[in-house]
């Protein structure tokens, strides 16, 4: 008999196949961004299984990502809800914005190359386009990915993964605002400065949108 050499598929903590476990997680967090899923309601195992095609261990896994990134609230073993976030999560958030993304975006305007100015450039675009499209979930998007873009630029893995790890909250809150147009105006200027390697003009420029963008945040969710 001849063996035959199969690879076996990566899987979680409790025996599932991380794919299946990353495509309901990813589903459903954008559920949650874009207000399909809204504060308060229920995540049922059973019921997601089915809807996803697969079984409850992918859906459990996927809930217990989704509770540690504070997407969740488990109020009970049996009882897992979409969480509200509170004025102070909001705030805690905006605090670790300022905090990282300012730097980073100091650090693209010392170290970003040509190239990368171009990507960036291609990528501040399309959250024109984006927003001259009036639809939340693609200016979402797009604003979530010029910021990644500054983050890649500046070159610092640690300064990454800290903030990957808010991604989806802090899309979560660029669908909050009502007027993105002066937004992408923000955006603009903060590429103009990073391409003309100002660092501290880039830091201003980050500094003072991330505190507009706060206050209209908070003004929104809980005026």
């Amino acid at each position: 008999m001849t063996a035959t050499n199969t690879a076996a598929a990566p899987v979680g903590s409790a025996g599932g196949p991380v794919w299946l476990r990353d495509q309901v997680c990813e589903g459903l967090r954008d559920r949650i961004i874009t207000g399909r899923l809204a504060p308060g309601d229920r995540l049922v195992e059973r019921d997601l299984a089915e809807e996803f095609g697969v079984s409850r261990v992918p859906v459990r896994e996927a809930i217990r990502i989704l509770l540690g990134e504070g997407f969740l609230q488990a109020l009970s073993p049996r009882r897992i809800v979409v969480k509200q976030l509170s004025r102070q999560d909001v705030e805690n958030l905006f605090d670790m914005r300022e905090a990282l993304e300012v730097l980073a975006a100091r650090r693209a305007a010392e170290r970003a190359t040509p190239e990368q100015l171009r990507t960036l450039g291609h990528l501040l675009e399309e959250a024109h386009r984006a927003t001259l499209s009036g639809k939340p979930e693609r200016i979402s998007r797009a604003n979530t990915a010029f910021h990644h873009h500054i983050v890649e630029l500046a070159g610092n893995e640690l300064l990454a993964t800290t903030l990957e790890s808010l991604e989806g909250r802090l899309r979560w809150l660029f669908q909050q605002i009502d007027d993105p147009g002066p937004l992408w105006d923000e955006h603009r200027a903060l590429y103009d400065a990073i391409a003309a390697a100002d660092a501290e003009a880039a830091a201003d420029i980050s500094f003072r949108h991330i505190r507009h963008y706060r206050e209209v945040a908070l003004r929104l969710l809980f005026a």
